[in-house]
């Protein structure tokens, strides 16, 4: 273990049960900054793409802008977007849209529905 790493964990020991629980923690919280380092250099990167595309294809003399006619300068845009919504349901699971409480309550809403159905002809 690092000394960074290390110190970390003398700080905070109490709130880990074990090493190993610290060591998936700290796992998941690089990849969860590896995400938005790649998110990051997305934006930064796709910007500098679609400012220089606008700026070439502006015409001062017509007033117009034909920005969006050539495909080939966004689709790095697009399929590295694809790339990293994989990157992010990979990072923060499939439990981004359907938590582990949603299913809970999902089943609570529908057994209460079904008693207040049953209750309504008594």
């Amino acid at each position: 273990m690092g000394r960074f790493r290390k110190q970390m964990y003398d700080e905070h020991a109490h709130k880990f049960s074990t090493e190993e629980s610290y060591e998936i923690a700290f796992k998941k919280v690089k990849r969860i900054k590896g995400f938005y380092s790649h998110l990051r250099i997305f934006v930064i990167v796709n910007a500098i793409i679609l400012i220089s595309n606008f700026s070439r294809n502006f015409t001062w003399s017509h007033i117009e802008v034909r920005g969006f006619e050539n495909w080939q300068s966004y689709s790095t845009l697009f399929y590295w977007g694809i790339a990293l919504l994989i990157h992010a349901f990979t990072v923060f699971g499939p439990d981004i849209f359907f938590n582990r409480d949603w299913e809970q309550k999902k089943i609570q809403k529908y057994m209460d529905k079904d008693a207040q159905n049953k209750n309504k002809w008594e």
